[in-house]
């Protein structure tokens, strides 16, 4: 099945055609709009059927400039540049890319998580410096049988990092509000509500959806239940956390370490206290990536758009009850 329907590529800073090439051989026309400006894209994408976005924020009344658009696929786990209310309100389907960088996500968690438990950062910079302690690890150098690892948020992801932790020694409670505790427990695991949880944590390591709900989950009175010397990581969103509440606490020295590849502002502005921090691992928004994630990724967010149009199963639709219900 082909289709001549226009799908317009918002904004991507991925290299290579793929999500071109698929969506051409099956029969659809593609346009870019190269650009994040609502403008742009409602003057690119005025005769559109479909949108695939990286970056650019999709709202109600941008959809309104786009009454063709009966599809988003988002170059991307997250989705919340997608006002995904909106969309359910005016018919649109919405689709992720859930699967395309699961253990890449998880490794770099994993070594994250590593780093700061044996204090690699700062062994490196001491023997660079010509110091030679091996007492001296910072923030801690953690037996893993006594450290307690708590994971915030049990998907696809979040359940990778527990089980990995697990597999290497580590206690691990699983905060998901969402998830039965009885498949945390079937999992060798401990479940636990995130304020009991907090107070336990040798490790914080989140991977909850950004909601309006999880907006600076992690805040001050969040960082203030943590145990002294525990230490947060983040490969999951930004504004899961309060960069600034983080930032104090690492800087006061009651934390003992971050690990942190995304952040509220991307790139990291300079001024970020937290580039000055010793204490604080920083990758640019790198989890994702491996040759074949990259390859994955386009060609994922394309799958979505030409599988849907060809009748075919898009298990990755986040709104597809919605939209139905509404059209009943």
């Amino acid at each position: 099945m082909t289709s001549d329907d226009l799908v317009v590529i918002t904004d991507s800073d991925l290299p290579g055609t793929a999500a071109e090439d698929a969506l051409a051989a099956a029969g659809f026309r593609v346009r870019h709009a190269a650009s994040r400006s609502a403008d742009d894209i409602a003057e690119a994408a005025a005769d559109a059927s479909a949108l695939i976005v990286q970056w650019a924020p999709i709202t109600g009344d941008l959809l309104d400039r786009l009454p063709g658009v009966r599809a988003i696929s988002r170059l991307g786990i997250g989705y919340d540049m997608i006002d995904v209310d909106a969309a359910t309100e005016r018919g649109v389907l919405v689709a992720n890319t859930p699967a395309y960088c699961l253990d890449e996500v998880a490794t770099h968690t994993l070594a994250m998580i590593l780093s700061l438990g044996r204090g690699l950062q700062h062994y490196d910079r001491a023997v660079r410096a010509g110091h030679w302690s091996a007492v001296d690890a910072r923030p801690l150098a953690v037996r893993p049988a006594a450290t307690t690892v708590v994971v915030v948020g049990y998907g696809r992801i979040g359940s990778l990092v527990a089980l990995r932790c697990k597999a290497l020694g580590f206690h691990v409670v699983v905060s998901d509000p969402v998830v039965p505790d009885e498949r945390i427990l079937a999992d060798g695991l401990e479940p636990a509500p995130l304020e009991a949880a907090l107070p336990r944590a040798d490790v914080l390591t989140l991977h909850a959806p950004l909601t309006p709900q999880t907006h600076h989950l992690v805040d001050a009175a969040a960082l203030a239940a943590l145990k002294p010397g525990a230490v947060v990581v983040n490969t999951c969103r930004g504004p899961l956390v309060d960069e600034a509440a983080l930032a104090d606490a690492l800087a006061s020295g009651r934390l003992g370490g971050a690990a942190i590849d995304v952040f509220e502002d991307e790139p990291l502005p300079a001024a970020s206290l937290l580039r000055t921090l010793d204490s604080v691992l920083l990758t640019p928004h790198a989890a994702w990536y491996s040759p074949q994630a990259l390859a994955d990724l386009p060609a994922h967010a394309a799958a979505n758009i030409v599988d849907l149009w060809a009748g075919r199963p898009v298990p990755a639709l986040v709104n597809a009850d919605a939209v139905a219900a509404r059209t009943r």
